[in-house]
C-alpha cells in the first residue's frame, strides 16, 4: 500500500508566482515513489498573482481537501486599493517614501496578525483535519511556509495526534528581509521568535531550501534539518528562436531594494559609448517592478531600452527565458538574503542562456552557478567585472555564438528532488 501523506499549503493553483511551484511539483512526482499525497488548501484564497495554466499540472487522481479562509487583504483593498496588493506581494516602499496609510498597514500586519495575515485559517483547519485524520490512515503531515501560520496547523495536529510532522521552510521566518519592515513592537518580535522556536523544536524533521537557512536553524533546534532546493521541470514550449536584439531579461519581481544601480550604470555607459550596442540592446522586465527601481532606470537614461512586460504565466515566462540572449538574476545586497535561492534560478539553468547574477557575498547561488558552469556572479560594487562580462556576451552575440554550457544539472530536476524528499518521508 502507498503511504498517505497530508500536505498543508496555502499556495496552490490557480495561485501564480514562485511560492506555488515547489509543492505542486513534489505532489506531481510523489506517487512515483509509492507515496499518496493528500493536499489541503484554502477554498477561497485571495492570491496576489493568478496563473490558471498551472492547473494543468494537478492530477485528477490527487485528493484535495479545502476549507474557507478569511483574507484580511480583501478588506484592506477596499480601503487602500493597489497598496494592499503590493504589500501582499512583498513589495514594500522605502521607509522614507512610505505614506501614512502604508505605515499603518505595516504596523497592523506586523503586530495584530502574528505570524501573518492568514492566522485565522489555523483554528478551522485544525478542526477539519482532526476529523479527517481520525477517519483516514494518515502517516505523515507536511506543512510548508510562508505563510508560516500554516506551520501552526502542523503544530496543533502534532500535539493532538502524535503523527510524524515535517515543516518545510521555503523562506526563513524571522530573518527574511520584509520581516524587519513590519514595524514590530518588542512584544510582537518576541512572539514571532517564540512561535518560530516552538515549530522548529516540535517538528520531527525540518526541510529548508538553502545551506545558510540550515545553519541558522541549527542554532535554534536539534531536529534533523535537510536541504532540498527548488528545481526545474520539463516544460514543452516547442521550437523557440532567440531574440534578434541583444536582450537582457529579468524574470520575476524587482522589489525596491532589489535595485542594482551599478548594473544600470554599466548599461548606461555602454549605450553612451557604443552606438552599435545602443541599437542592439533591449532590457526585458518580466514581472512587477518597484517604483524605486523604475526611478533609477530613468535616472540612468535607460527608459527607451526597457520592454516592461509585467506579470505573465509560468509557461510564458519559460518562453522569455529561452528566447532571451542573457538572463539577469538580481538579489538584494543584504546579509539577510544570503539564504535565498530564487526558484527561477533552476529554470534559468536549463534555458541554455548565460546568466548574470548579482547579490551579497558567499551565497549558495554563486556556488550553484560555478558548479553548473551556467553564469557569473557579481557583487554590487563590481562595476569593472560586470561591464567586462556584458561586453563579452555582446561580442559573442554579434558572432552568433552566445550560449551557456551547463554541467551536472540532473540533481536539480523536480523528480530527483522528490526522490530525496521520499527518503525523508
Amino acid at each position: 500500500m502507498k503511504k498517505n501523506v497530508l500536505i498543508v499549503t496555502y499556495y496552490w493553483p490557480p495561485a501564480g508566482g514562485p511560492g506555488v511551484q515547489r509543492w505542486l511539483k513534489f505532489v506531481k512526482y510523489l506517487p512515483d515513489f509509492n507515496i499518496n499525497p493528500i493536499v489541503f488548501i484554502p477554498d477561497n484564497a485571495d492570491y496576489p498573482l493568478v496563473d490558471n495554466s498551472l492547473l494543468d499540472d494537478v492530477s485528477e487522481d490527487i485528493t484535495i481537501l479545502k476549507s474557507p479562509i478569511r483574507e484580511p487583504y480583501k478588506f484592506a483593498k477596499l480601503l487602500t486599493g493597489k497598496k494592499a496588493t503590493t504589500i501582499s506581494k512583498g513589495i514594500i516602499t522605502e521607509r522614507t517614501k512610505q505614506s501614512r496609510i502604508e505605515c499603518l498597514m505595516l504596523y497592523i500586519r506586523g503586530n495584530f496578525f502574528i505570524p501573518d495575515a492568514r492566522k485565522s485559517w489555523v483554528k478551522p483547519s485544525v478542526a477539519l483535519l482532526s476529523d479527517y485524520i481520525s477517519k483516514h490512515n494518515i502517516d505523515t503531515i507536511i506543512t510548508t511556509g510562508p505563510p508560516h501560520s500554516v506551520h501552526l496547523i502542523g503544530l496543533k495536529l502534532k500535539e493532538h495526534f502524535g503523527v510524524k510532522w515535517i515543516a518545510d521552510f521555503r523562506d526563513p521566518w524571522t530573518t527574511i528581509g520584509y520581516h524587519k519592515e513590519l514595524k514590530l513592537t518588542r512584544a510582537s518580535e518576541a512572539k514571532h521568535k517564540r512561535l518560530e522556536s516552538q515549530v522548529l523544536n516540535t517538528a520531527d524533521d525540518i526541510i529548508v531550501t538553502s545551506s545558510p537557512t540550515k545553519r541558522e536553524f541549527e542554532a535554534i533546534t536539534n531536529a534533523p534539518i535537510h536541504v532540498i532546493t527548488n528545481g526545474y521541470d520539463k516544460v514543452s514550449t516547442g521550437a523557440i528562436s532567440l531574440d534578434e536584439k541583444f536582450t537582457l531579461a529579468h524574470i520575476g519581481s524587482l522589489l525596491s531594494k532589489r535595485n542594482p544601480k551599478v548594473l544600470w550604470r554599466v548599461l548606461s555607459d555602454l549605450v553612451k559609448a557604443n552606438p552599435e550596442f545602443a541599437q542592439d540592446f533591449q532590457l526585458n522586465m518580466v514581472g512587477s517592478i518597484g517604483e524605486d527601481v523604475l526611478e533609477s532606470i530613468e535616472k540612468f537614461g535607460l527608459n527607451r531600452y526597457i520592454n516592461a512586460v509585467g506579470y505573465v504565466s509560468h509557461q510564458e515566462a519559460i518562453v522569455y527565458q529561452k528566447q532571451s540572449q542573457v538572463l539577469l538574476l538580481i538579489e538584494i545586497d543584504s546579509e539577510d538574503t544570503k539564504c535565498i535561492i530564487p526558484g527561477k534560478l533552476f529554470e534559468y539553468l536549463v534555458s541554455n542562456r548565460p546568466i548574470v547574477a548579482m547579490g551579497p557575498e558567499a551565497t549558495d547561488v554563486e556556488q550553484i552557478l560555478k558548479t553548473t558552469n551556467t553564469g557569473q556572479y557579481f557583487l554590487y560594487k563590481d562595476y569593472a567585472g560586470l561591464k567586462h562580462v556584458i561586453l563579452n556576451h555582446y561580442e559573442s552575440f554579434k558572432k552568433g555564438s552566445l550560449q551557456s554550457y551547463p554541467i551536472g544539472l540532473q540533481k536539480y530536476s523536480r523528480r530527483a528532488l522528490t526522490e530525496s524528499l521520499s527518503k525523508i518521508l
